[in-house]
């Protein structure tokens, strides 16, 4: 059995996931994804700021498609973790990769005091047509990715993605299922779901998941719809159904970018505050790098579900040291 406890120093305490978890009973957290250029880096530092004033849970940050930007995420992570003191998960895809890249990416991993990682397959490289080629040291799926890194680097708390709508290429939902069961045994302490618009997908799927025998904590994904040409391509993509009555309000209004953000925001609240009072383990939010709507629904949220005890060292104080 490996061990998954934190490595503790006398100066930082480095949280693992699972640990946050043990103090709070709802997390509230953020996704990130790395800028491209100086222009991009300013804005994130603006919008990275404004949303670590809500002192979240955690933030995860992304990496690019095929693993692109592995190097900026790994810089993003370490300032995040390292500078700011704050427990921040970095995205790990497998698409491209060798054994020997991901052991050499997991020990620069543990040297930089990274104790949490999401591990996941990952989208093929821009330009790329046709199925993914087979990986020929066998990291074909998520599964293989995961249970690579916790048999030799089982010290990490490892995410990973759920679909509530399905993985756009399973054939069925029973199908995805059995391939979820499959990543968590193979060594996944939490879930977090891709995007969804209808919060019955997600109480159906936790309904699966349960009878799965699934009991890792599964955290909902939330993306307010702010830009609809934008969303709505993400969720072509991504499987996720818009439902008629939001996808016709928006259609109404497209050419009012006010109206669309405040239909948007206004169904981003309604969806989290539903979630939350049926129970859900937290909200995890899909920034695309921008603050604004994530503020917002955070503290339109009812104060009974974000008046949550974040006071174990190491958390966030909105300076740069």
């Amino acid at each position: 059995m490996k061990n998954k406890n934190s490595r503790i120093d006398s100066e930082n305490v480095f949280m693992k996931i699972t640990e946050i978890f043990e103090k709070e009973k709802r997390t509230f957290s953020f996704e990130f994804f790395p800028p491209k250029n100086l222009k991009g880096a300013v804005q994130f530092g603006i919008n990275a700021g404004q949303l670590m004033k809500l002192n979240p849970s955690f933030v995860t940050e992304t990496c690019g498609a095929g693993g692109t930007t592995n190097d900026q995420t790994l810089d993003v992570v370490d300032l995040f973790n390292n500078k700011l003191k704050f427990t921040c998960v970095p995205h790990y895809t497998c698409v491209n990769a060798t054994k020997e890249k991901v052991a050499y990416d997991m020990r620069t991993f543990t040297d930089r005091n990274i104790e949490n990682v999401m591990l996941l397959r990952g989208d093929p490289p821009e330009g790329s047509k046709g199925p993914l080629p087979e990986n020929p040291d066998g990291l074909n799926y998520a599964s293989d990715l995961i249970k690579f890194v916790n048999e030799n680097y089982g010290h990490f708390c490892i995410g990973a993605a759920a679909y509530p709508e399905k993985h756009p290429e399973a054939p069925s939902i029973a199908k995805d299922i059995e391939n979820l069961k499959l990543k968590v045994d193979s060594g996944v302490d939490f879930l977090v779901t891709q995007m969804f618009f209808k919060n019955d997908y997600y109480y159906r799927f936790m309904d699966k998941v349960a009878k799965a025998g699934i009991k890792c904590r599964v955290i909902p994904g939330i993306l307010p719809i702010t830009d609809f040409r934008q969303i709505k391509r993400f969720a072509e993509i991504s499987g996720a159904h818009i439902p008629d009555r939001l996808r016709k309000k928006m259609e109404a209004v497209l050419d009012r970018p006010d109206e669309v953000y405040k239909i948007g925001l206004d169904y981003a609240v309604e969806q989290s505050n539903d979630l939350l009072e049926n129970d859900a383990p937290g909200l995890h939010f899909f920034t695309l790098n921008k603050s604004r709507s994530a503020v917002e629904i955070y503290k339109s949220l009812a104060e009974e579900y974000t008046d949550i005890n974040k006071s174990y060292k190491g958390s966030f104080t909105p300076h740069v040291p």
